[in-house]
């Protein structure tokens, strides 16, 4: 299983850059940018909140859900 988050598209499609939303949101670049590369293990909901209210999006636009190829999770 993985969950992907799509913060690079939907930032492309509002010309938002990193430095500005993270502003808007109330974390740091660096903190976004982790979420933005994929590296992160975790998003808070107030971040994820903050986010959609942010970028005018529902939470299944930023998370994408991917199952294993072969189609058993884990864990």
């Amino acid at each position: 299983m993985t969950i992907r988050i799509n913060l690079d598209v939907i930032m492309a499609q509002r010309q938002m850059r990193l430095k500005d939303l993270a502003q808007q949101v109330g974390i740091t670049e660096a903190n976004l940018s982790i979420l933005k590369t994929q590296k992160a293990k975790a998003v808070r909901f107030s971040t994820l909140d903050m986010l959609c209210k942010v970028l005018s999006c529902e939470p299944g636009d930023i998370l994408k859900y991917e199952s294993d190829e072969d189609g058993q999770g884990k864990g």
